[in-house]
């Protein structure tokens, strides 16, 4: 046999085969989509700022990535009722799905109530950070403003887990295509004053994504209160709080809502800390990750389809086709993100354009300069980022939350939040230090999963409660076919 064809039938094996390519890319690919069009939302929200002033770019990174550090531990926690959709439906226990979907939206309704308590303490919060006053007038009220869309934001991650937990993960990708354009489109109006709306800069920034998340949890209330989904999986039957779901759920969940805190808050220190170097460096920074996101987010598409997948094998007892799905995910992302990582040092003008189009030429150029260096940072640790999205999806998958949080913490105190504490404001050293750090962070907390993930304890994990004895095998079956919208 030819070896072109017998590297066509190895390829329609790999692409086939239960945990393979294929599965897991008709899974991911709506994912990728939708943390795409996420991306292009923050991208879209900084270019706007960019365009209004160095002032308003520098001071929207340091407070949304504060206020999303803050909504992280509702966000994780709540986003966790996917795993459980997953190894629900794996194991055939469809009637639990409805359930833990609303014990999720009890977290968000916490959540949002956390959140808004937060509102009087905002201008606390900046004077304490110690931020210029030129960026903390513009800090606050952004801020402040995003405290209103928590519980939103919260709740959509519950309710998304209904479609990620089963697979069906094109109804998430209009959900959040629809958040995007009524986004953009809030966002150019009030950012700039159009359409007779008062020009509100960063304050319109943040009543723009506020407006949009409620138009996201909207959809997905009519989505999920169709009838089909509710007779099959009592979507909007099961709204009753349950005492024991709800702690099962924090017991997996909230290790996962942690380290996301925890990770986040590691980045959230560093940010503000950088905001201490002045204007051009938080400037550079905020433009840098912003990049950066475009390439990160779809590689979480990839990861949630990996935990997705992990967990429905996990949850029909058959881990060898769980670790086959995780090692899927790493080669599609290894090839992805090498690609990125090329064109961040090759290509950084095709990704700084945007921001410059608009901007004071005289002011952008340090900023246009610094942010070139600090890609050849950003492609350096986003390789090794792949290590640590794909292979603690898989952990989270199979239920490892615990390890995947108390690695997080250790990693990210030592190596990160120490280390920028002592270089940055007890030595005084620059940028080029503190992406450094960032760097050796990133890589260290990528091969600690790894590392973990070949051990294999996972394989014997489950976060489902086994079937009570008094229930049968399998319920009957629903009359007519299963319809997704």
């Amino acid at each position: 046999m030819p070896v072109r064809h017998r590297v066509g039938i190895l390829a329609r094996y790999l692409w086939r085969r239960e945990g393979g390519y294929g599965e897991l890319l008709v899974i991911a690919i709506p994912l990728v989509l939708s943390t795409s069009s996420w991306t292009i939302q923050r991208f879209v929200d900084r270019m706007f700022l960019t365009w209004y002033s160095q002032e308003a770019i520098a001071a929207v990174l340091p407070a949304g990535i504060l206020s999303f550090s803050l909504l992280s531990v509702f966000l994780g926690t709540a986003a966790y009722v996917g795993t459980f959709v997953a190894q629900y439906h794996g194991a055939g226990q469809k009637e639990q799905v409805g359930a833990v979907i609303w014990q999720g939206m009890y977290i968000a309704l916490l959540g949002g109530i956390f959140h808004l308590m937060l509102i009087p303490f905002s201008q606390m919060i900046f004077d304490l950070i110690g931020h210029a006053q030129e960026l903390r007038c513009h800090e606050v009220p952004y801020f402040r403003i995003l405290r209103w869309s928590a519980f939103a934001s919260i709740a959509c991650s519950s309710m998304g887990g209904f479609y990620s937990g089963r697979g069906r993960t094109w109804p998430i990708l209009w959900v959040n295509v629809s958040a995007t354009v009524v986004n953009t489109i809030c966002n150019y109006v009030l950012i700039f004053g159009k359409c007779g709306f008062p020009r509100m800069g960063v304050s319109g920034a943040a009543l723009g994504t506020v407006i949009s998340q409620y138009v996201s949890l909207a959809v997905y209330v009519v989505l999920l209160s169709q009838r089909e989904h509710n007779k099959t999986y009592r979507t909007m039957r099961s709204r009753s709080f349950r005492p024991a779901l709800f702690l099962r759920l924090l017991r997996f969940g909230l290790p996962n809502g942690l380290q996301f805190f925890i990770d986040i808050a590691g980045i959230t220190v560093f940010t503000l800390l950088i905001g201490r170097l002045g204007k051009i460096p938080a400037a550079a920074t905020a433009i840098a990750f912003n990049i950066n996101m475009l390439a990160f987010m779809p590689m979480i598409g990839i990861g949630i389809g990996v935990s997705v997948t992990v967990g429905k094998y996990q949850g029909m007892g058959r881990p060898h086709l769980s670790a086959r799905s995780v090692w899927s995910g790493f080669t599609i992302c290894i090839l992805y993100m090498s690609s990125m990582a090329a064109a961040y040092i090759f290509l950084p003008w095709v990704f700084i354009a945007p921001f410059a189009t608009h901007a004071d030429p005289r002011t952008f150029g340090p900023v246009r300069d610094l942010t070139t260096r600090l890609l050849q940072f950003v492609a350096l640790y986003s390789v090794f980022d792949t290590l640590n999205i794909i292979f603690a999806s898989g952990l989270k998958g199979a239920g490892d939350t615990l390890f995947v949080m108390i690695m997080v913490g250790i990693v990210s105190v030592v190596s990160l939040i120490i280390p920028s504490f002592i270089f940055l404001l007890l030595l005084g050293w620059g940028i080029y230090t503190a992406w450094l750090i960032l760097t050796v962070y990133v890589t260290i907390l990528g091969f600690a999963f790894l590392a973990r993930f070949l051990r294999g304890s996972w394989r014997a994990m489950k976060v489902i409660e086994e079937r009570p004895p008094s229930l049968p095998a399998t319920l009957p079956p629903s009359p007519g076919p299963e319809l997704d919208p």
